[in-house]
């Protein structure tokens, strides 16, 4: 069984760039840039970039509380067992 992509590879695999933005109906700049983005880094999945981090989903932010609010009742448990433990002078 053959994927989409695939499928696709073989049949624009011996066009030009001008051919295959004909085709596929975006601008050449576009064909040009994904084929050398693969010539470097042998994919064309976007890496990690610098700036702004993406916000957060709501999952995300929900997982997030759940850790501090978990990691909080942990530092607190600890803390009452090390007092318990604790000898005064």
């Amino acid at each position: 069984m053959q994927t989409v992509s695939t499928n696709i590879c073989e049949r624009l695999c011996n066009k030009s760039i001008h051919e295959i933005s004909l085709l596929l109906n975006i601008p050449q700049s576009t064909v040009s840039g994904i084929i050398t983005k693969w010539k470097q880094l042998g994919t064309t999945a976007t890496h990690p970039q610098s700036g702004r981090p993406r916000k957060m989903t709501e999952w995300g932010q929900c997982m997030l509380k759940r850790t501090v609010c978990r990691s909080h009742q942990l530092y607190e448990e600890s803390i009452a067992k090390d007092l318990q433990n604790f000898v005064w002078p």
